[in-house]
């Protein structure tokens, strides 16, 4: 996969309204790793004056789906690819800039392979949630699966 960041960018913020809503920076997207960040915005602070779970939350999934993107893109013709599952942990306190880092927890042609062979595959993406001083402040796990179209 040749695909970098404008066209894996451009097509999450096309197809994913709320990530536009949140104003959501696309800096890297690639088949390998995405990495989307939440600008510092009062509009979407929680009663901490940090960024609400809900928007922390919606980071982490659209970093997710940015990877799936760009990981499978290349796929969306035969399979669509639908989040099953997820889940936060949130481990320490978000103030300010946070940025989400995705990465696949499975390998492209392991997927591949189970969809050639007719299968439904499901496959976890694995999201850190840091603040600007590099600290995590949540991790998520995100399982997809391409779902095929016929």
């Amino acid at each position: 996969m040749s695909e970098t960041l404008p066209n894996i960018g451009e097509m999450l913020l096309a197809t994913v309204p709320m990530a536009k809503t949140l104003n959501l920076d696309v800096v890297e997207a690639t088949a390998d790793r995405a990495v989307l960040r939440l600008p510092d915005q009062k509009d979407f602070h929680n009663h901490v004056g940090g960024p609400h779970a809900g928007a922390m939350f919606t980071l982490g999934e659209s970093a997710s789906g940015a990877i799936v993107i760009g990981a499978f893109g290349d796929q969306m013709g035969r399979a669509v690819p639908l989040a099953v599952k997820a889940e936060i942990a949130y481990k320490k306190l978000a103030m300010g800039v946070v940025t989400a880092t995705a990465t696949l927890g499975r390998t492209r042609d392991e997927v591949i392979a189970e969809l050639d062979a007719g299968q439904r595959p499901e496959f976890p993406v694995n999201i850190a949630i840091t603040r600007e001083d590099g600290a995590v402040t949540g991790e998520m796990v995100i399982t997809w699966t391409l779902r095929p179209t016929s």
